[in-house]
């Protein structure tokens, strides 16, 4: 993709990213990705954030010992923990004169027709007027329906991402995560694993590949995969790549092989 090229770029960022090994919030590694998602703005991008971290964050916040195993207190949590981060992400933004707006989904809102068609019309909106939209999931609302099973739509952010970039129709989402990308065998157990930079198709092979879930967040490697069929499906390159190096946004957007790229079919 050439640089002068203009996209509209989905960005996810994963809880263990974004956080310490304590759950409080990572402020340099937030600063280091505001910074590059505001130039990649000012480059003549259209950039959607979907953040994770919310419940970690207000996990901290609320000073728990422990991640919080009732779903209550989960729920008490991510609603603590949201607001602490929309704080921040809206003080960052603002530093490099960016303007930020808050979306937070339920599994209804990209499920039923008529609200998809307004969540699709709010961010058109947004884009036009050069805000960068921070999406995550409502889940002070929905981790009830999430956790019990009895209404799975989202159920972690890579979906939930994917979901975003096949609304507002991005050319590009990348997933950053606490892995370089998708490996031929499990980098943490075979020392020898090579990193996969392109895929064209979601073969059994590559499926087999999917391992568990990260650190401190709730999606692997097979979410990632799932994410990358929705997104792939609706046109749009998909890569995931290491979070700790967010300066890689800009060779990702250039086309470079960073990370691992799926690619959709033209």
């Amino acid at each position: 993709m050439a640089e002068h090229t203009k996209q509209r770029i989905v960005v996810k960022v994963g809880t263990s990213t974004l956080t310490h090994d304590s759950g409080a919030l990572d402020l340099r590694s937030m600063e280091h990705l505001v910074r590059t998602l505001a130039d990649l703005h000012g480059m003549g991008h259209e950039v959607i954030l979907v953040t994770s971290g919310a419940i970690a964050v207000g996990t901290a916040k609320l000073g728990l010992s422990e991640r919080p195993k009732e779903l209550r207190m989960k729920q008490a949590a991510a609603a603590v923990g949201q607001c602490r981060m929309m704080h921040i992400y809206d003080k960052l933004f603002s530093e490099y004169n960016r303007s930020v707006a808050q979306i937070l989904l339920t599994g209804d809102d990209v499920e039923i027709p008529q609200r998809a068609e307004h969540l699709r019309s709010t961010f058109s909106a947004l884009l036009e007027m050069g805000v960068i939209p921070v999406v995550n999931e409502n889940d002070s609302v929905s981790s009830a329906e999430i956790e019990t099973g009895r209404h799975k739509v989202l159920g972690d952010n890579d979906t939930l991402s994917a979901i975003v970039a096949r609304l507002c129709g991005a050319d590009l989402l990348v997933l950053l995560s606490d892995i370089d990308g998708l490996y031929d065998a499990d980098p943490h157990t075979h020392p020898n694993a090579t990193l996969i930079h392109q895929v064209r198709s979601l073969t059994p092979e590559i499926l087999e590949m999917a391992s568990g879930a990260g650190r401190r967040g709730t999606g692997g490697m097979a979410t990632k995969l799932s994410a990358a069929r929705i997104a792939m499906d609706a046109g749009c390159d998909m890569v995931i790549t290491n979070g700790s190096r967010t300066e890689d946004l800009y060779g990702i957007a250039e086309g470079q092989d960073i990370g691992t790229r799926f690619l959709a079919a033209r």
